[in-house]
C-alpha cells in the first residue's frame, strides 16, 4: 500500500477532486481527514471509506478561518499522532461571475482559493515539523498558468498565487524534508460552482485546444496526487505536475 500508515489532511474533500483522493488514500492505506463545509456529503465520504475497509475521519472546516484551521490540525495531531500528508484542494469556480472584475468576486476566491492554501501550508508544515517530514499537495490549475478570456481575473490571481506559494514552500522547508508540491488540472468535470465553464458549448470549445481530445477524469487527478503524497516522489519538491491533456503544450 502506497500510503500505509501515513496521515493526511484533504480540504474540499465532500465532492471532486478531493473525493476522489479521500478514497483513493483510504484504498492504499492512509488514515484520511475530510474536511469540508459540506457536512453531510462529508461524512457520506467518510462512510464509504470504511466500508471499503479504509481509516477517515470527517472535520468541519473553513479554508479561510485561521482558528479553524488551528482546531483542526490539533485535532488530528491528538487522535492520530500527527500529520505526514495535507492536500490543499478546497477551491472555488471563477467561471460563474459575469463581472470578470467585481471586487466581491475577487475577494471571494483570493480568500478561499489563495489565503486557503497559505493558512494550510502555515498551520499543516508547524505540524510535519515535529513529525520530521511531510508531503504538502496544492491544487492550482492550468488557469495558474495562463489567462483565459471567459473566467474572473481573481481566478486566475489565485491560482497564480498557489503555483508560487508552492515554489516559496518548497525552497523553505526543504531542509525540513518536508517536500510541497502543486497539481494543475485542466478540463475536468464542472465542479459545484462552475458557471460558463460547465457549459456544454465552452466545453466543446476548449476541447478543441486538448491533445488527447477529452476531458479528464477526476481519478485521474487523484492518481497524480497519490505520487505527490507517496514516497515514490521522494526527490521531487517545487514541481508542477499538469494532468491537461495536454492543453498547456500546444
Amino acid at each position: 500500500m502506497r500510503m500505509k500508515d501515513k496521515v493526511a489532511l484533504i480540504t474540499g474533500a465532500a465532492s471532486g477532486m478531493g473525493a476522489a483522493t479521500a478514497r483513493m488514500f483510504g484504498r492504499e492505506g492512509a488514515t484520511v481527514f475530510v474536511a469540508d463545509l459540506l457536512d453531510r456529503e462529508g461524512a457520506e465520504v467518510v462512510d464509504g471509506i470504511k466500508k471499503a475497509q479504509g481509516k477517515a475521519h470527517y472535520l468541519h472546516l473553513d479554508v479561510t478561518d485561521e482558528a479553524g484551521w488551528q482546531a483542526t490540525v490539533a485535532e488530528i495531531e491528538k487522535s492520530a499522532g500527527g500529520l505526514d500528508v495535507l492536500v490543499n484542494n478546497a477551491g472555488i469556480s471563477g467561471s460563474a461571475e459575469q463581472d470578470l472584475y467585481d471586487t466581491a468576486a475577487w475577494n471571494r476566491l483570493m480568500g478561499i482559493n489563495a489565503t486557503g492554501v497559505f493558512l494550510g501550508m502555515k498551520h499543516g508544515i508547524a505540524a510535519m515539523k515535529k513529525r520530521g517530514k511531510g508531503s504538502v499537495i496544492n491544487l492550482s490549475s492550468v488557469s495558474g498558468i495562463v489567462g483565459q478570456g471567459y473566467i474572473h481575473v481573481g481566478y486566475n490571481a489565485s491560482k497564480g498565487a498557489v503555483r508560487l506559494l508552492t515554489k516559496a514552500g518548497a525552497a523553505q522547508h526543504g531542509r525540513d524534508n518536508i517536500r510541497v508540491n502543486s497539481v494543475h488540472p485542466g478540463l475536468m468535470p464542472p465542479m459545484r460552482t462552475s458557471g460558463r465553464t460547465a457549459d456544454p458549448a465552452t466545453r466543446a470549445k476548449t476541447l478543441k485546444g486538448v491533445p488527447l481530445g477529452r476531458a479528464g477524469e477526476v481519478d485521474e487527478v487523484a492518481s497524480a496526487i497519490l505520487f505527490l503524497a507517496s514516497d515514490e516522489s521522494s526527490y521531487v519538491t517545487g514541481a508542477e505536475l499538469v494532468v491537461d491533456g495536454g492543453w498547456t503544450a500546444v
